[in-house]
């Protein structure tokens, strides 16, 4: 059912409702009114005859039968529609016409206010009885008119009311159903719009257009709201398909080699279970380098993705210091045997995504580690973290042989690693990717000059008398924005998509 249809049979239902009970609310005033008017023409009618019945109860009582008489006529045409009943003192009816009670013992004892007086043929009478002082003589006057007047003017009253509600039902349903389709003509224009919307326009294409109302204009912007939310779930979900698809294709394609290197040595064992226990020892060797590769791997892989599709909802003020010093002491025990030094001028804070910014410095720390050992010498590795120009400012610092210039942008790229890395060639794509999530920037600079570096008393690698590294070594800077309590978030890059390498 259209909403005008029902609106109009609502209206006809309220207005009906309302006339009747309006109605049943008058009807009880209209019958006590009418009441009140026929109990005061009863007593105008007493008091009108009353000078009458004093001279008629007079005469009476001094025996003029003539005056009494002329006395009867004048009561009666003073009466006129009202019944009029005298009886003296003894009982005698001195006067009886008009219309009234045919018992005459049913009517009040005088003095009375109007009464009602019922008989067995359910005929009603309003009865007033009113003393009368004759002088020498006393009597009973009884003015009496029908008590159904007023009850017939009230049924009038019934009838007319029942007659408004009659009318005003389907007059006040055309107004209603007329008014409600003028009303509600926006909403089935933002109907349509909205059933020929192309699905794959999207938000874009249900432009605001104001109707004036108010109602109307919150639901096209709810509308235009949630198409919007739409386009961007869609945006998301498509962006995970797409990752998705870029995971099962880079893990296929990255995993087939250390996979056929495990199939081989595999079979090399299957194949030959009496092999000499050194060549034995460099087969599991390689077992085991392969599956740290593949693990590695699929860690990364799967950093990667997390990071494509993290939202800003996950992000969050961060203490960059101590999340540096808990990278530090796991770097420190996944590599005993690299010096690392630690050099914090700040403790800097920035809105990011703690697990983000966790993988970043532990990339840092790792490819350090890795990269820069030098023959016979374990890596050393300085750290510092410091602030410039309103950003957090991370250097890691390593001995190791350095990166060439013509080659300090590819390191980012994925898989990008040397012939002899152990890595999988995504470290730094993840530290590149998590720089950009937070609006900031990563770089290889040339290394640093060599300069005796302190080595800690605490490491058990430190030489008394280390002299210091001649070394070129490498650096890598990440800057930062720092956290500010005006803008306290950051905007996420729109294109995200490092995993496929795009």
């Amino acid at each position: 059912m259209r909403l005008a249809t029902r609106l109009a049979l609502g209206a006809a239902a309220l207005v009906t409702l309302l006339v009747l009970a309006a109605g049943l609310l008058l009807l009880p005033l209209v019958t006590a009114d009418l009441r009140k008017q026929q109990d005061a023409r009863l007593n105008d009618r007493a008091a009108a005859v009353l000078p009458g019945v004093r001279a008629l109860v007079a005469a009476d009582g001094k025996g003029r039968p003539k005056a009494e008489q002329n006395q009867q006529r004048k009561v009666v045409d003073s009466a006129l529609d009202a019944g009029v009943r005298v009886v003296a003192q003894d009982g005698t009816v001195l006067l009886s016409v008009g219309p009234q009670p045919a018992d005459p013992r049913r009517l009040p004892p005088a003095p009375s206010k109007p009464v009602t007086v019922r008989e067995p043929d359910a005929v009603a009478w309003r009865v007033l009885a009113v003393p009368v002082d004759g002088g020498t003589a006393h009597a009973t006057l009884w003015v009496s008119a029908p008590a159904d007047a007023p009850e017939a003017q009230a049924r009038t009253v019934r009838r007319r009311v029942f007659l408004v509600a009659a009318l005003a039902a389907p007059l006040a349903a055309v107004l209603a159903f007329v008014l409600a389709e003028f009303a509600t003509a926006p909403l089935r224009r933002l109907g349509r719009r909205a059933a020929a919307l192309d699905p794959q326009a999207g938000a874009a294409a249900f432009a605001p257009d104001r109707s004036g109302t108010a109602e109307v204009d919150e639901l096209a912007d709810a509308i235009a709201l949630l198409l919007s939310r739409y386009d961007e779930q869609a945006a998301r979900t498509a962006q995970a398909l797409d990752t998705a698809r870029s995971f099962s294709s880079a893990a296929s394609h990255e995993l087939r080699t250390p996979l056929m290197s495990l199939r081989t040595n595999l079979d090399v064992l299957a194949a030959h279970p009496d092999l000499p226990a050194g060549e034995q020892a460099e087969v599991v060797g390689e077992l085991r380098a392969d599956h740290t590769r593949l693990q590695d791997l699929l860690t990364a892989l799967a950093a990667l993705a997390r990071g494509d599709l993290v939202e800003v909802s996950a992000f969050g003020p961060v203490d960059l210091a101590d999340l540096l010093d808990a990278a530090v002491a796991e770097a420190a025990r996944r590599h005993p045997e690299t010096v690392i030094i630690a050099e914090t001028d700040a403790e800097p804070r920035v809105f990011g995504w703690e697990p983000g910014l966790r993988i970043l410095v532990a990339n840092l720390l790792g490819n350090a580690a890795v990269h820069g050992r030098t023959a016979g010498a374990p890596a050393r590795i300085t750290v510092r973290l410091g602030t410039d120009d309103g950003r957090a400012v991370l250097t890691v610092d390593d001995t190791g042989p350095g990166i060439p210039a013509e080659q300090r942008e590819a390191v980012f790229r994925r898989f990008h690693r040397r012939p002899d890395s152990p890595g999988s060639g995504l470290g730094l794509t993840l530290v590149a990717q998590q720089a950009a999530l937070h609006r900031g920037t990563v770089r290889v600079l040339p290394p640093p000059e060599a300069a005796p570096r302190a080595v800690p008393a605490a490491s058990p690698h430190a030489a008394p008398d280390a002299a210091p590294s001649a070394a070129p070594g490498c650096r890598i800077e990440v800057r930062l924005p720092l956290l500010h309590p005006d803008t306290p978030t950051v905007p996420l890059p729109r294109h995200r998509d490092w995993i496929s390498g795009n």
